[in-house]
């Protein structure tokens, strides 16, 4: 709403001292994130409160965790903060017509309010089973289509790659090393030389105008899964004390960098990456997103005053695969979502050792001999007697150090 307001003061030639840092990406990024940081921070704690007035405490399942019935009544739905601290700054400093910015607004609310319905039936409705799985997944592959749908068929949504030959000729004129915009279903494969790779080239059966034109059969059901396994392991990985939020906002800050020199055609130039017209202002929206989580952090931290609950731990699932798929940056998914991908296999391992185990050896058997203690991992890790804040921060650590990775590939290739 300020950029706008800016543009029409200007327009009207009216200029006040100042006003005109507001063209900058950067100031506005500073801006966003600086207030997202203060409305966490300020008015975090009176929405806990809020929460604890509405009776909305954890009902904690008694697992055999050691101080696990001491979170009892600690309250939920702690989302509420990274949410309202996101979009304010983002309605504020962004051009809210960018179609990044609205898929990404859409992901928030959408996935926020899907959360939000599961907390609602578990602390409101007692119903300890929450919403139904089957309904999340049908909430995720919605979203999963529509950013599937909109990615391939918006106008404004192209990318401009780089000549194979091209030669810096001059810094001031980076344009004519890039190829004219198009339109296509390309993503970046990472730590390959050549390392883009073309949805339509599954489709080797067809002609090359053909594969391009049904590249949709394959590249929305794979934006669908992304959504809804990423967004499902975020919400496995909430499950102690700051977890989710220390390895998200190390995500979203990886994100954000590659959000920004993607955006910029001198950045996307000089590392020889593909530059995305219009992805400049989702800079904005991930800095904002990462000061509303860290402020949200302050508060989750050990002994947590409030948990995320679904109402989070979805809406950033969600967004994180948003990001990625946007960003042409989804087959970089499986490093940089190291830990949320390492609590997923941990469930799944789980469940097939144990009933491998019961079909071979029976019940009891299986029950004795758990591939795991407890998954998802990080409880396998308190059985095993790690306090939890050891669990965590040497989680993000090892989060920081996939993330490093992840911006690695940026040269090695």
């Amino acid at each position: 709403m300020l950029y706008y307001l800016y543009e029409y003061l200007t327009s009207q030639g009216i200029h006040i001292p100042g006003m005109g840092m507001m063209r900058y990406i950067s100031f506005r990024a500073g801006m966003s994130v600086l207030l997202s940081l203060m409305i966490a921070l300020v008015y975090g704690k009176n929405i806990i409160n809020y929460l604890r007035g509405k009776q909305m405490g954890e009902l904690v399942r008694d697992l055999g965790l050691d101080g696990q019935k001491q979170k009892e009544g600690t309250p939920t739905m702690g989302g509420f903060i990274i949410i309202i601290a996101t979009l304010i700054p983002v309605l504020l400093f962004t051009r809210i017509t960018n179609v990044y910015i609205v898929l990404l607004i859409v992901t928030v609310i959408w996935m926020g309010a899907i959360g939000f319905i599961d907390d609602y039936l578990k602390k409101i409705k007692k119903n300890k089973d929450g919403l139904s799985g089957k309904f999340k997944i049908v909430g995720q592959v919605g979203l999963g289509l529509i950013i599937g749908v909109t990615m391939y068929f918006h106008p404004d949504i192209t990318v401009k790659r780089k000549y194979a030959d091209a030669k810096v000729v001059n810094r001031n004129n980076v344009e004519q090393n890039f190829m004219p915009t198009e339109k296509i279903t390309v993503s970046t494969v990472p730590f390959t030389k050549n390392n883009e790779f073309d949805y339509s080239g599954v489709l080797f059966w067809m002609n090359d105008e053909d594969a391009h034109e049904w590249a949709w059969i394959v590249f929305i059901p794979v934006v669908i899964f992304i959504v809804t396994a990423v967004s499902n392991g975020a919400n496995i990985t909430d499950g102690i004390d700051g977890l989710a939020a220390g390895t998200s906002t190390v995500i979203l800050l990886t994100l954000a960098f590659f959000t920004y020199v993607s955006g910029n055609i001198i950045f996307a130039d000089y590392l020889n990456i593909m530059f995305l017209p219009n992805m400049g202002e989702t800079t904005i929206f991930v800095v904002a997103m990462v000061g509303a989580v860290i402020g949200f952090f302050w508060y989750n931290t050990y002994p947590a005053q409030v948990f995320m609950g679904d109402t989070g731990s979805l809406m950033l699932g969600g967004v994180i695969a948003v990001l990625a798929v946007i960003l042409r940056k989804e087959l970089m998914i499986p490093v940089l979502c190291g830990i949320f991908l390492i609590e997923n296999i941990s469930v799944m391992l789980q469940v097939v050792v144990f009933k491998y185990r019961k079909r071979k050896f029976g019940l009891e058997y299986a029950q004795n001999n758990r591939l795991f203690k407890m998954s998802p991992l990080h409880h396998h890790y308190q059985k095993d007697g790690f306090h939890e804040s050891k669990i965590v921060n040497r989680m993000i650590i090892i989060g920081v150090m996939l993330a490093i990775v992840c911006l690695i590939t940026l040269k090695m290739r």
